[in-house]
């Protein structure tokens, strides 16, 4: 039976991180076993009193406590309403929703491309991957705006420890790399041609990453990406995010590549939950 009653979440603490964005704990009230079987890539249906529900990624996913992180900017009506709530505030929490992003225990050399807040969703795989709980070697390449609009300050700085991570900007200050993630795809495949390669980030960009991979001979169903979508219920039944005929909130938000572009042509009707 679907549950769509949101359980009760409660608001432990925050912090600023970047521009018009807030790094939140939360803890849920009695976790249940699937609270802790969350892959990274999942969502989950934040409810406000008064405003209704919005998606949020994990950063970090629920421990046996039931406490998590999630990075949220302020977008709307409902993240403007939790940006003004002390910590101890109460909410309602669904979850977790959709499809993660897959677990490398037979690909060594992975390529990870993200871009402004679409770091979030790859934050529980980094740090699998830096606390060595996945075999893989991972090579990180965060493209912002500038520096301001950075996010995961405190990650990336654990990151950048155990793991290549280079950062990109449109508007470049001294030392920093100028431009898109993409400028320097070719010079990351000379050094290493990766097994497989994860992107999130703004439309267009996941989009000209796919095509420059596949141009630098990445086969489709080695590249997943992360759509954003308009998740209202969470479960498959209202249809707002409706990409061909899959639901987003169901078999994505993470899909392999080769998968969404025969959904995206009307080639292939996923089985829910599956990709």
């Amino acid at each position: 039976m679907l549950e769509l009653t949101p359980r009760k979440l409660r608001l432990l603490d925050y912090y600023d991180d970047g521009e018009d964005a807030r790094h939140f704990s939360f803890a849920i009230e009695s976790p249940w076993v699937s609270d802790l079987q969350t892959i990274a890539g999942q969502f989950f249906m934040l409810a406000l009193p008064g405003f209704g529900e919005a998606p949020f990624t994990y950063v970090s996913q629920p421990d046996a406590q039931g406490r998590f992180n999630a990075l949220i900017r302020r977008t709307g009506a409902l993240s403007n309403a939790l940006f003004e709530l002390p910590a101890g505030a109460v909410l309602g929490y669904r979850g977790p929703f959709g499809k993660g992003w897959p677990l490398f225990f037979s690909t060594h050399q992975v390529l990870v491309v993200a871009g402004g807040c679409g770091l979030a969703p790859l934050a529980g795989l980094l740090d699998e991957a830096a606390e060595h709980h996945l075999p893989v070697h991972l090579r990180v390449i965060y493209g912002a705006r500038r520096q301001a609009t950075q996010v995961l300050g405190r990650e990336r700085e654990r990151w950048k420890q155990t793991m290549s991570f280079s950062e990109t900007f449109d508007q470049a200050g001294a030392g920093q790399q100028q431009g898109s993630p993409l400028v320097h795809l070719e010079q990351l495949f000379a050094k290493q041609m990766p097994d497989a390669v994860l992107c999130c980030g703004p439309q267009a960009l996941m989009q000209a990453t796919a095509d420059s991979c596949l141009n630098l001979g990445i086969p489709a169903n080695k590249i997943w990406l992360s759509m954003e979508r308009r998740m209202h219920c969470g479960v498959g039944l209202c249809g707002h995010c409706y990409i061909g005929a899959s639901y987003a909130c169901v078999d994505g938000p993470v899909y392999r590549y080769d998968q969404l572009q025969a959904v995206q042509a009307g080639c292939l009707t996923l089985p829910q939950g599956q990709g």
